[in-house]
């Protein structure tokens, strides 16, 4: 039996986490942010589901919440930070406020929670973070630009971090699902006003496509929960893990047109050199 935290269970992904570890057998502490929420997700498990009001944004809160929750409930094994949302907009009109709410929840509001993990993992020298970036953390689709933009910040922050951690016995592992069956691109996602329409050709079919989409996705959220339980499980698990079909194919095609402007820039990269090498 393992015991852990999970941020954002009330709905979605962190929802299905939460069933799937606690379908194992495992204690699991789930943040929400209301009273009403918190009761239905104790109900889930009595006596295995607990839950704790957070808002994740909040630094100083997120560390009482998981010293508390070391105290009183037990040890942490696994970690995932998976509370944020969507932002969806057109780089040029997107309100810079709303950008840096984006920043808060989906890149401090993680980092605040490893964070607050990190030291009791180290004294006992073993854990496994997690936290849920997107297939958008590793490829990027127009009208996402703020949304793109932090789950790439938070997949260099893992990468880092991962190899910081090693020494310790501390796993990190990076969590990249694709389109899956919640409710991100439907309520839970934050839509910027639209008025520039230079735009209108290529971003109102996207926008129309992802509401037409939502609660119709390829991805099972149960399926999602338990490829994350079995990876818990694992004595070396991934530094990556891609959940979805979809994730798989458009993050392939991502990485191949990165490689392919590094092969076919490849000299011109090379003359930046100063010609007699590093001062050493």
């Amino acid at each position: 039996m393992q015991k852990w935290l999970i941020t954002g269970v009330s709905t979605g992904l962190g929802r299905a986490f939460a069933r799937a570890a606690l379908a194992q057998g495992h204690i699991v502490v789930g943040t929400v942010r209301t009273g009403e929420d918190l009761q239905a997700f104790e109900e889930l498990e009595p006596g295995y589901a607990h839950g704790r009001i957070l808002d994740v944004t909040d630094d100083d809160a997120v560390r009482r919440v998981v010293d508390e929750v070391e105290q009183n409930v037990g040890a942490l094994d696994v970690v995932i930070a998976n509370a944020g949302y969507g932002l969806e907009g057109i780089f040029e009109e997107t309100p810079l406020a709303e950008v840096r709410r984006q920043f808060e929840v989906n890149v401090f509001g993680a980092m605040a929670t490893l964070q607050a993990a990190l030291p009791h993992m180290r004294r006992r020298r073993r854990g496994h973070l997690m936290a849920v970036t997107s297939m958008a953390g590793l490829m990027a689709v127009p009208g996402m630009s703020a949304y793109c933009g932090s789950k790439f910040a938070l997949e260099g922050i893992l990468e880092a971090l991962g190899k910081e951690v090693a020494q310790f016995g501390i796993h990190v592992t990076a969590i990249e699902p694709g389109s899956f069956r919640t409710e991100w691109a439907g309520r839970s996602m934050t839509r910027a006003p639209h008025a520039v329409h230079a735009y209108d050709e290529l971003f109102l079919p996207l926008r129309e496509a992802r509401q037409k989409a939502s609660g119709n996705q390829l991805g099972n959220p149960a399926k999602a929960g338990e490829a994350v339980v079995h990876i818990a499980s694992l004595e070396r698990p991934p530094a990556h893990l891609v959940l979805g079909s979809d994730a798989l194919r458009l993050i392939t095609a991502a990485r191949r047109a990165v490689d392919e402007d590094i092969r076919t820039w490849e000299e011109l990269s090379r003359t930046t050199d100063f010609p007699e090498g590093a001062q050493l």
